[in-house]
């Protein structure tokens, strides 16, 4: 399987995960429902993604990742389908739960085949490109959905995707023998026990803080827009996920940052001062500036994560579907949070009690980074 028919494939799938986001104002109103209870849509579905990918991860230690890929988009196309017909607002968390526990299946799948099937430079390059794949899917999915919904009706969006899962799924060929690498060890603490590794544990809680604070953002970004700025449209709204996309352009950049220092934890660190600065400056309340300063979140969420993602594999020592599979489960595992405690928050004491949750925890992402390079600068050198 080719780069560019994985990156596709990522495309649809992460459409599949964020589109319910920008519409999320307009579910409450149409479920009669709380901004945080509307908000479940997005945490039921992260909360599989933060525990299977590690079962899927030993799962496919021995199993065709490219054939569980494939199962996955069609089960999700179903999904799809299925969430257009519900009228029922327990319905419709139902479906995303379920496509919660299709989704990990899917992205563990895709980022094992990229960790097993490419080494060095080229592990670095095509995880980049991977990742890129995933930030054009999540604005696309968006912004799709809700221009979809504003065109015609949000169920349109859902059925056009539905669609492409097909398509793209039945291009993807099997060979007669995948080349599956068994490791040694027979049992699942045989093959999770290299998790322990204090370097990689720090690396994932940063990872999570990092999601955690992303998620967060863009849950409740739709709710901030209309009640802070009076900006209710939908399809305005799904623009202004437009950051998104210059993030996608800069996380490409991702690979050339190890030549500005030649310790990776550095870089993390700094681009985590960042990613605080931008949280703590949206405190002023100025469409204009939050524009802009929820440009530069996503880029530094997206350099972050284009930047752990492969070192991740780099530094592990566990089997690659193990390695991901970890890796995955921590980054929904904030997201899955993310996506719902801060809401209580800005329910109860406001944009500045938000924010400043925010804040704290991505100071906790910061300092994980920073415990690495203390403690192990060796661990991995940039070159």
């Amino acid at each position: 399987m080719s780069i560019f028919h994985l990156m596709l494939s990522s495309v649809v799938i992460f459409f599949v995960l964020y589109a319910p986001q920008p519409l999320l104002a307009q579910f409450a109103q149409l479920y009669a429902t709380s901004p945080a209870n509307t908000g479940l849509l997005m945490s039921v579905t992260m909360l599989p993604l933060a525990i299977a990918p590690i079962c899927y991860g030993l799962f496919l230690a021995n199993y065709s990742k490219l054939k569980l890929l494939k199962v996955a988009m069609m089960l999700l196309a179903l999904c799809s389908v299925l969430i257009t017909l519900q009228q029922r607002f327990e319905l419709f968390l139902l479906l995303r739960f379920i496509e919660g526990l299709i989704l990990p299946a899917a992205l563990t799948a895709m980022t094992s085949y990229i960790g097993q099937t490419w080494q060095g430079q080229c592990l670095r390059r095509n995880m980049t490109w991977y990742v890129g794949s995933t930030i054009l899917g999540g604005f696309l999915g968006r912004a799709l959905a809700a221009n979809f919904a504003t065109w015609w009706n949000w169920e349109s969006f859902y059925i056009f995707n539905a669609a492409l899962l097909i398509l793209i799924s039945l291009r993807i060929k099997l060979p007669p023998l995948e080349n599956i690498t068994t490791p040694k060890a027979c049992s699942p603490k045989d093959y999770l026990r290299p998790l322990k590794q204090p370097s990689l544990l720090r690396l994932y809680c940063a990872v999570f803080c990092m999601f955690f604070c992303f998620s967060a953002l863009l849950n409740y970004l739709p709710f901030i827009l209309s009640n802070e700025y009076n900006l209710k449209d939908p399809k305005l709204i799904g623009w202004v996920y437009g950051g998104y996309l210059v993030g996608a352009l800069l996380s490409m950049c991702a690979p050339y940052l190890t030549k500005l220092h030649n310790n990776n934890w550095v870089i993390l660190t700094a681009v985590f001062g960042v990613y605080c600065v931008s949280i703590s400056a949206m405190q002023w309340q100025n469409l204009g500036a939050f524009i802009v300063l929820f440009t530069l979140f996503c880029a530094c969420m997206f350099i972050i994560h284009a930047s752990a993602a492969p070192l991740a594999n780099e530094i592990s020592s566990a089997h690659a579907s193990i390695t991901n599979g970890a890796y995955v489960s921590f980054y929904y595992s904030g997201g899955a949070l993310g996506s719902f405690l801060p809401g209580l928050i800005y329910q109860t004491a406001g944009i500045e009690m938000f924010l400043l949750s925010l804040l704290l925890i991505c100071i906790l992402g910061a300092y994980f980074t920073w415990l690495n390079y203390r403690v192990g600068s060796e661990t991995q050198l940039g070159r």
